[in-house]
């Protein structure tokens, strides 16, 4: 299974928790989360975003198995809980993969230049 596969398949679950698709609040995590709309997965990403920087910063001074390990973890958990803001928003993980693609072989400066001229573009002071 390719990693697109897996997030497909993943987004599809969770596409299935929500309150619109009746999703289970009282058997299905997902389906609390999205039931509590986004305030509560919102902050679930902030948490999650948190503690990857921590185990980062913990495999800063000893990158051993056991610390790198727990990056990959905290990562997944944070890409869990997008997944979910994703599906809230009627998005998938294929539109990020798109935009992903869109900025290969870009500079992250020239990219970041760009989305300012265009926010000055659309928001002149």
């Amino acid at each position: 299974m390719t990693s697109n596969d897996t997030l497909a398949q993943l987004a599809a679950v969770i596409e299935s928790r929500l309150p619109a698709r009746g999703g289970d609040a009282d058997t299905s995590y997902v389906a609390c989360l999205l039931l509590k709309g986004p305030d509560a997965f919102l902050k679930k990403i902030g948490e999650e975003a948190t503690e990857v920087v921590m185990a980062a910063k913990d495999a800063q001074y000893s990158a051993s198995d056991e610390n790198k390990q727990k990056i990959v973890g905290e990562v997944a958990d944070l890409w869990f809980h997008s997944l979910i803001a994703l599906a809230w928003y009627g998005l998938s993980p294929a539109d990020v993969l798109a935009e992903l693609e869109r900025r290969a072989g870009t500079s992250g400066i020239e990219e970041k230049a760009l989305r300012k001229a265009q926010e000055r573009e659309i928001n002149p002071r």
